[in-house]
C-alpha cells in the first residue's frame, strides 16, 4: 500500500472522528431543552441555577479559540463544535436571564459580562504578547483546565448515584452521548497528535464509561429489588 493511500485513509479517519464528535456534541447541547421548556412554561427559573451554562459558555469560547487556525492550525473541527456550543449556551443564558428574578438576573448579567471580558483578555494576551508556538501552548493549557473543570458535574452525578443507589438523576442517553463524544474527540486528538485535545477527552471517556457501568449495575440492582418485592410480599 503506497504512502499516498495510507495518508488519504489517515486523513479520512481523522476527519470522520472529528465530524462524529460534532454530531454527538450536538446531542449534548440539546439536553437542557426540557429544563428551559419548563422555565418558559412556568415563566420562572424556580430553583434552577444558571452557573453551569455560564461555565459551559466560557469553556466553549476558550476551546473555540484554541481550535482556530490562528492558534492551532489543522483542528478546525474543534472550533466548529465549540462555536455551536457557544451559541446554544448564549441562548440558554438569555432565556434564563429573561425569566429570572431581579437579583438572579443582575448576577447572571454580571457573570456574562465577566466571561466576555476574560475571553477578550485571553485573546489579547495570546495574540499580542505570545509567538505562535507559545500561543498554542498557553491557550491549550487553558482549554485543558477549562474542560477538566467541566468534569466536576459528572463526578457529582457519579457520587450521587453511588450514595442513593439510584440512576434517577443520571439519564442514560446523556451518559452515552458524553462517552461517544469524548471517544470521538479522543480519536481526533490522537490522529492530530494533539495532547490538548486527547488528554481531556480521554478523561471524559473514563468518566462516561464509569457512568454507564454504574447505570448498568444500579439498574440491574433495582430490578432485582423489584422482583424480590413482587415475589416476597
Amino acid at each position: 500500500m503506497s504512502s499516498t493511500v495510507v495518508s488519504t485513509i489517515y486523513a479520512v479517519c481523522s476527519t470522520a472522528s472529528g465530524v462524529a464528535g460534532n454530531l454527538f456534541a450536538f446531542g449534548l447541547f440539546l439536553s437542557p431543552i426540557p429544563t428551559f421548556r419548563r422555565i418558559i412554561r412556568n415563566q420562572s427559573t424556580e430553583e434552577f441555577s444558571g452557573m453551569p451554562y455560564v461555565y459551559a459558555l466560557l469553556n466553549c469560547l476558550i476551546c473555540l479559540w484554541y481550535g482556530m487556525p490562528l492558534v492551532s492550525p489543522g483542528i478546525i473541527l474543534v472550533a466548529t463544535v465549540n462555536s455551536l456550543g457557544a451559541v446554544f449556551q448564549l441562548i440558554y443564558i438569555s432565556i434564563f436571564i429573561r425569566y429570572a428574578e431581579k437579583r438572579k438576573k443582575l448576577r447572571m448579567l454580571g457573570l456574562l459580562i465577566s466571561v466576555f471580558v476574560l475571553f477578550s483578555v485571553i485573546v489579547f494576551v495570546s495574540m499580542r504578547l505570545l509567538d505562535p508556538n507559545s500561543r498554542q501552548i498557553f491557550v491549550g493549557y487553558l482549554s485543558v483546565a477549562s474542560l477538566i473543570s467541566m468534569f466536576a458535574s459528572p463526578l457529582l452525578i457519579i457520587n450521587l448515584v453511588i450514595k442513593t443507589r439510584s440512576v434517577e438523576y443520571m439519564p442514560f442517553y446523556l451518559s452515552l452521548s458524553t462517552l461517544l463524544m469524548s471517544f470521538a474527540f479522543f480519536s481526533y486528538g490522537m490522529f492530530k497528535h494533539d495532547p490538548f485535545v486527547y488528554v481531556p477527552n480521554g478523561i471524559g471517556m473514563l468518566l462516561g464509561s464509569t457512568q454507564l457501568a454504574l447505570y448498568a449495575y444500579y439498574s440491574s440492582a433495582s430490578g432485582e429489588d423489584s422482583e424480590q418485592l413482587l415475589f416476597n410480599p
